[in-house]
């Protein structure tokens, strides 16, 4: 189960670009960091710090041995929770509902994001894919694991040094109990 710190703190909307940011183009520079956020340093360097405080990224030597420069990456790249993990403390719930509104959130806006540029980019198709059936609460566990799998499936067998030009690519799906 992760803790609620952990959740809280990757579900702040500069957070959840930085470790978005690592997680495409691992270890990164502050300054680099800023500019491709377009944030100031001192911002990115705040929200590194509440990163780490939560052993999401870690500071890490810069490349070429510049003790100047403040360097970071990801400490782990995957985190899953569910709400229910914390109804136990009320406050603990809270936080955790609030952090799962900011994602859903944050994935429609990538998605209307997407929507709106897809002309721009006729090269690329997006997809949207949608199921109905009947589950019980442990088929449907077996099927976020299973889409799980295949997700890291199909990172792992991409060639990244095989000279081909890529962008980074979002995908999200939802599970849940429903009435027609």
């Amino acid at each position: 189960m992760e803790q609620i710190e952990t959740i809280t703190a990757i579900h702040h909307p500069v957070r959840r670009r930085i470790v978005d940011y690592l997680f495409l183009h691992g270890k990164t520079q502050v300054g680099t960091l800023a500019r491709a956020l377009t944030q100031q340093v001192g911002s990115i360097s705040h929200h590194l710090r509440m990163l780490e405080r939560a052993s999401v990224v870690t500071r890490v030597d810069a490349p070429d041995g510049d003790k100047r420069s403040s360097w970071w990456q990801l400490a782990r790249e995957k985190f899953t929770w569910s709400s229910d993990d914390f109804a136990e403390r009320p406050s603990d719930l809270m936080l955790a509902r609030e952090a799962e509104r900011l994602n859903v959130a944050a994935q429609l806006r990538r998605l209307e994001a997407w929507k709106k540029s897809a002309h721009q980019h006729p090269e690329w198709d997006g997809f949207t894919t949608d199921a109905l059936a009947w589950a019980t609460p442990a088929e449907l566990g077996e099927l976020s694991e299973a889409l799980s799998a295949t997700l890291d499936r199909w990172r792992s067998s991409i060639d990244s040094h095989d000279g081909q030009k890529r962008s980074p690519v979002f995908f999200f799906a939802h599970g849940f109990p429903t009435t027609p």
